[in-house]
């Protein structure tokens, strides 16, 4: 440790020295890492963003999507098919899902509207962006009236109502209900169409909306190591039932591999390339910085410095530099990359934005680190080689 300390030492001093001559390479390598840490975050925080956007479109890794075909107008038997399948598996998010239309009244009159009849863990297995209000939780099944979650076009149809004053909208059915917005969700795409949310149970029990006859499909959200297995337990549990029709498959982004790893290579190709030119800077400045110091060197040795001492010393200045400037780097990188206007556009499909990514950082200063070795390596060699006799002539 004596010995380790000792080399820091006097690499910081050395560096003092030579201020001037290498400053601009570590401003170089600041940058280098700045951009390498910055490129790997901000990709990291656009896969994300548009993984979740994945996950709202088919559910997280791994969702099975479980239809029963050919059950026919059993719907009652379907949905308990799927009860117990989620009970048998221990399945912790499920839901069903029925697409319909509801009737609404609206200001203009008459509507249908598209309309998911869910449960309320298909909010978290699809990370559904409510923007105002909430999503559905498990007391609203025990309410006297049904709650309704609403995209922004249909808010906007209603007449934008306060969310926070309970609006009502009156559904149109067998019987006709009123229900009350609790949730306003941001729009898919521009020029979304009306969109209304409402939970299963609640529609049967109020019977607000007809399902024509078509069966309910089950969503569940499982790991995605136990998917493949699950996928072939359900399909025979249900086929056993319902007959051969039955359908059980990945629905997910994922469900193919993982889309976006390619998009990771690019990343890392890019950092590489920016480090990598930071790196030359610095060993061209080492190696003059060398040739300057050869009678310094000479001297040293004359006085008994070993050429382990030597190639150590010479190389913990570079290793020493780089470190300084990598952590400088990845100070400049936070700052930018938790800019407020930068992360909204990497990231705008994230519902749950990212913070900056620890892993990142390690790397940019991991990598300042490793310059600094790879860029000291050679001019150490070259500080070796300098004989007592070459100091008179420098």
């Amino acid at each position: 440790m004596t010995a380790l300390l000792g080399a820091v030492l006097e690499a910081f001093s050395e560096l003092r020295i030579h201020k001037t001559r290498v400053l601009l390479a570590l401003l170089g390598v600041m940058l280098s890492v700045a951009a390498l840490t910055s490129v790997v975050a901000l990709g990291n925080m656009a896969s994300a963003g548009m993984v979740q956007t994945s996950e709202r479109m088919g559910g997280r890794a791994a969702t099975l999507g479980v239809s029963a075909a050919s059950a026919g107008p059993d719907q009652a038997a379907v949905v308990a098919a799927y009860a117990e399948v989620v009970d048998r598996y221990s399945i912790e998010y499920s839901s069903l899902r029925v697409d319909t239309f509801l009737g609404i009244r609206t200001p203009a009159g008459r509507i249908d509207t598209m309309s998911l009849l869910v449960e309320p863990d298909y909010g978290t297995m699809r990370r559904m962006n409510v923007v105002d209000g909430r999503w559905f939780t498990d007391a609203d099944t025990e309410r006297l009236a049904p709650v309704l979650i609403v995209n922004e076009a249909f808010h906007t149809l209603m007449g934008s109502p306060d969310i926070t004053a309970d609006p009502g909208v009156e559904l149109l059915g067998e019987r006709d209900v009123k229900a009350v917005i609790v949730g306003i969700l941001a729009n898919d795409y521009s020029g979304a169409q009306p969109q209304a949310y409402l939970l299963k149970d609640q529609t049967d029990r109020w019977e607000v909306a007809g399902v024509q006859g078509a069966p309910p499909t089950l969503e569940a959200w499982v790991p995605a190591g136990l998917a493949d297995e699950l996928t072939a337990r359900i399909t025979a549990d249900l086929q056993a039932q319902f007959g051969p029709d039955v359908s059980v498959y990945r629905q997910d982004y994922a469900a193919q591999g993982d889309p976006y790893g390619g998009l990771t290579l690019v990343i890392g190709g890019v950092a590489g390339l920016v480090l990598l030119l930071g790196a030359v800077g610095l060993l061209n400045i080492s190696m003059v910085t060398v040739k300057y110091r050869v009678r310094e060197i000479g001297i040293r040795r004359s006085f008994g410095a070993t050429s382990g001492r030597i190639f150590f010393g010479v190389m913990m200045e570079s290793v020493v530099a780089t470190s300084v400037a990598g952590v400088a780097g990845v100070m400049l990188a936070v700052a930018v990359v938790s800019h407020p206007r930068i992360q909204p556009l990497l990231a705008a499909g994230a519902t749950d934005l990212p913070p900056f990514p620890i892993g990142a950082a390690l790397l940019g200063v991991g990598s300042a680190i490793a310059v600094g070795a790879l860029a000291g390596l050679i001019p150490a060699l070259v500080a070796v080689r300098v004989r007592v006799i070459d100091a008179i002539r420098y």
